[in-house]
Order: structure tokens, then sequence, then C-alpha cells
């Protein structure tokens, strides 16, 4: 027992300093329901950033192997543009499909964006459609917001009016810019959308 205790105070007192000195706190791994609220605020890339990138192997595994949509969202969005790891537009984009598929709001909205703006892939506002339509449904505010906006300016189809009102009647929101475009798009749609239809998607979702 004394040999083992000489021997470990010998490997201590040969450790140079600096090695213990220079490790830092470990970066634990991201929950979903942080991820999400990351998502939420468009600050996912700026935490990976944050943490020195510490996590990038732990990202890509729970992307890979794991298929959780979250990572592979996050990770996706690594890949596309070049943060902490070598771009690779093409491979972010597949990643945030396979997101998509699983059913990650988050990767819904972005895929819808960048189809209805054109960014990274071509721009195709029908297709932009059911991704954003999707990421209403499950309650999105900027993916409720822009497939309002979408239908508006004449893309998808008059039959989705509905939805796209009752969904931004039921939004709850603090964000006063988010508030006044919500108004705005209601009173829009109005104007498009027989009145008993109105009535109809406004009783929609009351239970009491």
């Amino acid at each position: 027992m004394k040999l083992h205790k000489l021997f470990l105070l010998t490997l201590l007192a040969a450790t140079p300093a600096y090695a213990l000195e220079d490790v830092g706190d470990a970066v634990p791994v991201y929950t979903d329901a942080e991820l999400i609220r990351l998502f939420e605020s468009n600050s996912h890339l700026k935490r990976v950033k944050t943490d020195d990138c510490q996590l990038v192997q732990d990202i890509e595994a729970h992307a890979v192997r794991v298929e959780s949509p979250a990572y592979q969202f996050l990770y996706g969005d690594m890949l596309a543009w070049g943060v902490c790891v070598d771009r690779d537009v093409e491979l972010g984009v597949y990643y945030m499909q396979s997101a998509a598929h699983q059913g990650s709001p988050a990767a819904l909205e972005q895929l819808g964006r960048y189809y209805a703006n054109g960014t990274l892939v071509q721009q195709d506002r029908e297709r932009a459609i059911p991704y954003l339509r999707e990421a209403a449904s499950m309650g999105n505010v900027d993916a409720r917001i822009q497939l309002a906006e979408l239908l508006l300016s004449n893309y998808g189809s008059p039959l989705d009016f509905e939805d796209a009102y009752r969904w931004l009647y039921n939004t709850v929101t603090s964000s006063r810019t988010a508030h006044r475009k919500i108004s705005r798009l209601r009173r829009s749609l109005e104007t498009r959308m027989p009145e008993n239809i109105i009535a109809r998607a406004k009783r929609r979702d009351v239970f009491w």
C-alpha cells in the first residue's frame, strides 16, 4: 500500500504544472431543450463558437450516429456556413433535410426560408411552402409569418388561407415587431377570405 501511494506521489510530482493549469472546464453536451431555445433565438452557431468549438466531435456523433434531429440541424448549419468545421454546403443541406424529415421545426423553417430566398439552394417559393406549412403547424412563429407572406404573394394554394389565418390568429408572441406583422398579415388575408371561413378559423382551437 505504501509503495502504491509513493508511486502516485512520484507521478504527480513529475507532472508539469502547465499540464494542469491549461485544462479548462469541460463544456457539457447541449440538451435538446437548450438547442431548441438556441434555435429560436438563432444563436446556436454563436454558442458553438463561444464554447471554443469544443463539442464538434460530440455534435457530429449525435448527428451521424444517434441521428438526433436537433443535432442534425445544428451540425448541418455548422457545415453549411463553415462554423468550427470545414465548409461543405451540400453535406450541410443534407443534414438539414434529415432533421426536417424527422420533424425539426427549426430545420423545416430554415429550409423553407432558404428556398423562398434562394439561400444556398435554388430559389423555389413553391417548394418552400410545404416546409413552412409544416413548421407553422408545429408553432414556429417565423414560419407562420413567412407562409402568410408567400400566400399573399400568390404562391401556394388559396386552400391554405384558412390554416394560415388560424395559426396567425392563435399565435402568442412577446415580440412587438412580430405582433405588428401578424396583425397586418391577418388583415390582408381577411380581404381574400369569405367571412364564414374567417369566423370558422377563429372558432377552431378554442376549448372553452
